[in-house]
């Protein structure tokens, strides 16, 4: 039984539940979560025992959404035994009780790298939220950690267990569409725009707390989508702006309650390179006026015998036939069963199932770290490449030959 603790304890925690409810509903009981942390005890316990403990936080996100952020609330008694469940404020108090096998990171991006230390030092395997940490400097601290503990390091990085992105990564590593050529991914404005409070946590618009803004909060998910459908990321030339660098928290009425500094990016355009001579073109934005813009067709992926778009596979002739229906009837029960495996069709508990499967044997997850550090590299080349005016590769970012942008954050942690 291995014995999981959670650190963080805000309204994501939800959906990281709900996988794991998902997971034991599948049959899978050779975990438990014996620990929760949070910096405030009854954040913690607002999620331990239905019908007790403080009231949980309202969603930010819409019901329906599809938001990670609007999940139901769901408490440990939802799918396992309590009684036994400790609370702490300290994730070290943790640590030291020795009441944890392995550690699920969900705090802001700023402590990941932290609570790692503390965490691989105990011989805890670990799971982080994306993105794997505030500068790439930390990141490649953690993984030399994990590697010296020998414990498993992994991201969540569930973007990778969406069918969509499976069956399209399936279509271009079968060469559905011949030779990759072009990608398209992003969308402009939306539930946070023009200046509202991203999710309602002002940190995520603070440099030092953050990393960077919309370049590295959504664009690990972008590259990461990008990388497994494409192929590897070789360079990034992007620029990034603060439209609004005010941002407001509002009550139910519409009056502002909080205003909050902003100084990394709510907007960015970045064209990528990579191998076989394919580009990419993403952007993403949490200002600008009027309604949202998603880009009709988009994710969209071009090569040089049919393309992706819409949810349609296009081939040579420009017939059309549904992505997913196609990659369910052909890619193989084989393929299929190591996708969803169990029947799981929950990213979030997909992800746990691979991390735990992983540790069970021995391997690196699908989403390792490795993976975390690359989609973090390239993502960080976006500011790095606006703060420079040129192209960047990802191999410089990754060595640290880039990193005028990061400057400030590795001299506030010591990195």
């Amino acid at each position: 039984m291995l014995r999981i603790g959670i650190v963080g304890c805000g309204r994501i925690l939800n959906a990281h539940l709900q996988g794991y409810k998902a997971l034991v509903e599948a049959g899978v009981t050779d975990f438990r979560i014996t620990a929760l942390v949070a910096r405030r005890a009854e954040d913690a316990h607002s999620f331990v025992r239905r019908g007790s403990g403080p009231p949980p936080r309202p969603p930010v996100s819409p019901p329906g959404s599809g938001d990670p952020l609007a999940a139901p609330h769901t408490y440990l008694s939802d799918f396992q035994p309590v009684d036994d469940v400790r609370v702490y404020t300290d994730y070290r108090a943790m640590l030291d009780d020795d009441v944890v096998d392995a550690v699920n990171d969900f705090t802001t991006v700023a402590l990941h790298h932290q609570v790692a230390a503390a965490c691989l030092a105990a011989g805890k395997h670990l799971l982080t939220q994306k993105p794997l940490a505030i500068s790439v400097a930390a990141a490649q601290a953690m993984l030399a950690q994990a590697a010296q503990a020998g414990v498993n390091l992994s991201v969540f990085e569930n973007v990778r267990n969406a069918e969509s992105t499976r069956a399209a990564g399936w279509a271009v590593q079968s060469g559905r569409i011949g030779t990759p050529q072009m990608a398209l991914v992003g969308s402009l404005g939306g539930l946070w725009s023009p200046d509202r409070v991203v999710a309602d946590t002002p940190w995520r618009h603070r440099k030092l707390e953050a990393g960077g803004g919309g370049s590295i909060d959504i664009g690990v998910h972008l590259f990461h989508l990008l990388r497994y459908v494409m192929g590897e990321v070789r360079w990034v030339s992007a620029t990034t702006r603060i439209f609004e660098p005010l941002r407001r928290r509002r009550d139910a009425a519409g009056t502002v309650i909080e205003e909050v500094r902003a100084d990394v990016d709510d907007t960015f355009f970045a064209t990528v390179g990579f191998d076989h001579d394919a580009i990419g073109q993403l952007l993403w934005s949490w200002a600008g006026r009027g309604p949202a813009l998603n880009l009709s067709g988009a994710p969209a992926f071009f090569g040089s015998a049919g393309c992706i778009q819409g949810g349609q596979l296009y081939d040579a002739q420009g017939r059309a036939a549904p992505l997913v229906a196609l990659y369910r009837r052909e890619a193989g029960a084989d393929l299929l069963a190591r996708h969803f495996p169990l029947g799981l069709t929950d990213t979030f508990a997909l992800q746990q199932y691979d991390w735990l499967q992983a540790i069970a044997a021995g391997r690196a997850a699908e989403t390792s770290g490795a993976e975390g550090l690359r989609d973090l590299a390239c993502a960080f080349a976006v500011p790095e490449s606006a703060a420079l005016g040129c192209a960047v590769t990802v191999d410089d970012v990754l060595s640290g030959a880039i990193a005028g942008y990061q400057a400030a954050i590795n001299a506030a942690y010591g990195l």
